[in-house]
């Protein structure tokens, strides 16, 4: 009787810690790409500067990850009215589109390489770099996101979200729309900032 209060105490204390230390983190994200985008802004005073237009893919990663924020507020809304099957369908749906911004990224980077700009070595340029670089940290917190979101999908699978106990898909959830929100600040940064 004691060890299972103790073990309901402690899982409570788990949830309440939960999203706490999920916004911690995020913070330290932040504070992370501000660095990185100061750095592109002073950078940018350089001599040996270089402009130039955005990758037509980065476009297309844009919409996609827009696009998969809104299946997975879908997905959350009918797993919170008991349609199971509909919200594991729009998570499916929600990886997939992230997989495409994978995929739309690296399709940037060629279509960089094709103009002769490169990350470093001959042809490199300092913006060409900054941009490339700080891209490149975000598909690493993306394929972060990708692996929440095959946890996520798993769960749903094991049955272990509920309508009313929904806090492993929150989190994800949160973490997902963070790292969308982090792309659409970084591609504004760079559509405005050249």
């Amino acid at each position: 009787m004691v060890e299972q209060t103790l073990q309901q105490e402690l899982t409570v204390a788990k949830r309440k810690s939960a999203k706490p230390m999920l916004w911690v983190s995020m913070i330290s994200m932040v504070m992370f790409f501000a660095g990185l985008t100061s750095a592109y802004v002073i950078s940018m005073k350089r001599d040996d500067w270089v402009t130039f237009d955005l990758p037509d893919a980065f476009y297309i990663g844009t919409f996609l990850i827009i696009s998969s924020s809104i299946t997975l507020m879908l997905s959350q809304r009918f797993l919170k009215q008991d349609k199971r099957q509909l919200s594991l369908i729009l998570v499916v749906v929600t990886l997939l589109l992230g997989i495409g911004f994978i995929w739309q990224q690296y399709e940037g980077f060629n279509e960089l390489k094709r103009l002769g700009l490169y990350f470093t070595g001959k042809g490199s340029t300092v913006s060409t770099s900054f941009i490339i670089g700080i891209t490149l940290m975000h598909v690493l917190h993306l394929l972060a996101g990708v692996i929440v979101l095959l946890v996520v999908i798993y769960n749903h699978f094991k049955y272990k979200y509920k309508p009313n106990d929904l806090l492993g898909f929150e989190l994800g959830a949160i973490f997902w729309h963070f790292v969308d929100i982090l792309w659409i600040y970084l591609f504004f940064f760079f559509y405005f900032i050249r």
